[in-house]
């Protein structure tokens, strides 16, 4: 039976989290509001709007959501063309290809965003399909996200593993009924992971691939 191995990007396959700490720290500053950078971080992986709602809560000028989104969306499109792929991240794609797997994306990006994220992996050739942002109505930890995903591989929640870097992450995959693998690369500590629903977690696409074999994303599983 095929089975599909779900990979979050942002903080997961591409080092990118800091960098958007940075861009929403930017955006809020502008627009004359203080939030902390580690309330940022452990806001990441959220979409826009929910992260803005968690950050400045329910009683801001929700008309200027927008605004604040565009600003971080330009202040990160400065690093679109030198964003790092995670040590292997590349390889780890491609040997679970070579090993059967089918490798789906599942990622908030979309546009040039998401072109360049796929330009820092450098493994078209071992990835099935994306699961963009523009697919789906709601993002993570929403399930629907893993659940496109999982449609456009063809394969059911019970053959699939979601590999993310975020609780909400961890909530999706769980709530879309698939085992789940957390990555520490993206700065959430390891009891977060655990406790969101991780099954298994490593330091990073490296880590992943050196103990492939004892993972939820082993040949034999």
């Amino acid at each position: 039976m095929e089975r599909a191995a779900v990979f979050d990007v942002d903080g997961t396959l591409v080092d990118t989290n800091h960098l958007h700490v940075t861009a929403w720290w930017e955006a809020f500053r502008q627009a004359g509001h203080r939030v902390p950078m580690h309330a940022v971080h452990r806001s990441v992986g959220l979409p826009s709007g929910d992260l803005i709602a968690r950050l400045l809560g329910e009683d801001r000028d929700k008309e200027r959501d927008a605004e604040l989104s565009a600003a971080h969306k330009a202040l990160y499109g400065q690093f679109f063309d030198r964003l790092p792929a995670l040590p292997d991240a590349g390889n780890l794609l491609r040997r679970l290809h070579e090993d059967g797997w089918k490798v789906v994306l599942a990622t908030s990006a979309s546009g040039t965003e998401l072109s360049a994220l796929r330009r820092a992996l450098d493994a078209d050739e071992a990835i099935t399909a994306t699961a963009s942002a523009e697919d789906v109505e709601a993002g993570k930890p929403s399930p629907e996200p893993v659940r496109h995903a999982l449609e456009l591989a063809g394969v059911p929640a019970e053959r699939a593993v979601f590999v993310g870097d975020t609780v909400w992450d961890m909530r999706a995959g769980s709530r879309a009924g698939v085992r789940c693998v957390g990555l520490l690369c993206g700065g959430i500590p390891r009891a977060d992971l655990e406790k969101a629903g991780a099954d298994a977690v490593y330091d990073d696409p490296a880590g992943l691939l050196a103990s492939l074999a004892d993972s939820p994303l082993s040949p034999r599983a």
